[in-house]
């Protein structure tokens, strides 16, 4: 069921080869047979962080959306955060850092004076309200309730 090709349109630009080196790299593959595997753990992430405004469970669905005659199970909320959880930061931060680099085509296009250009516009990033995030950022109020924000720009 979240064979390659079926965790939506993230496979496409994320293949799960990709994904499946990185949890090895980072030792972050499941040691037994999981509802949800670490590889849909990472999926959920990456498509968490195109639909902000949507739960665990609703990625979850829209992840599984194209399965339709599969009828996968849909596991709880609190399981999606226990797979969070047991994934850590490692396995994303690993797979950041090989996707990360410019989007232009052209060398010549991604630089300015020597300088790398990219473009961050009006993002807001929620952090937990731990100590050491609110001696570094602001706390203010954002759409999930009240936080630490890390402006970006």
């Amino acid at each position: 069921m979240f064979a390659p090709g079926h965790v939506g349109e993230l496979t496409w630009i994320v293949p799960f080869e990709m994904v499946d080196d990185v949890l090895t790299a980072t030792r972050a593959v499941q040691q037994r047979v999981r509802l949800v595997p670490a590889r849909v753990t990472v999926y959920l992430l990456l498509a968490g962080a195109l639909f902000t405004e949507l739960g665990y469970r609703q990625v979850f669905d829209r992840l599984c959306a194209g399965l339709a005659g599969l009828a996968p199970a849909r596991p709880s909320g609190s399981a999606l955060r226990q797979a969070r959880q047991r994934l850590g930061a490692a396995p994303l931060k690993a797979l950041f850092d090989l996707v990360r680099g410019p989007a232009a085509t052209t060398a010549t296009a991604t630089r300015w004076r020597g300088l790398l250009v990219v473009a961050v516009d009006g993002t807001l990033l929620p952090v937990p309200d731990a100590p050491a995030n609110l001696a570094v950022f602001a706390k203010q109020r954002c759409n999930t309730g009240p936080g630490a924000i890390r402006r970006s720009g």
